[in-house]
């Protein structure tokens, strides 16, 4: 098991720019797949990006296509989820995961088995 923080959520407008960030506990980082994932209100969990243990395989949904960034520090036991170009429909409490499995990026929540408590990102208009 890993234990995640996130932290970088806040409120910004729209077209603004937030990074956010996901420090992992444990000494076997790199053996973790890791994702973001949102969830707004009255909707369901949805994948955002991910990426593989290695950091060399990324993957993330149409929606923030060109706008969101993954990426990892697997010296630092980081993931990061830069994201740009905000839009109002972004707003979302957003989620790290992880799961032990290398060389894979998982898309759905129920692909992860360890969760962080979300960090809130609010896009005005």
């Amino acid at each position: 098991q890993v234990q995640l923080v996130e932290s970088g959520g806040g409120l910004v407008q729209a077209g603004g720019s937030l990074r956010l960030s996901c420090a992992a506990s444990g000494r076997t980082f790199s053996a973790y797949a890791m994702g973001w994932f949102r969830q707004a209100p009255g909707k369901e969990r949805e994948f955002v990006a991910g990426i593989s243990g290695s950091g060399i395989t990324t993957s993330s949904a149409d929606s923030v296509k060109g706008r969101f960034t993954i990426s990892r520090d697997n010296a630092k036991n980081t993931v990061y989820l830069q994201m740009n170009s905000l839009k109002p429909e972004d707003t979302a409490v957003y989620y790290c995961a992880a799961v032990r499995r290398l060389a894979w990026v998982g898309i759905r929540p129920v692909d992860y088995d360890n969760w962080g408590q979300g960090t809130q990102v609010t896009v005005s208009s």
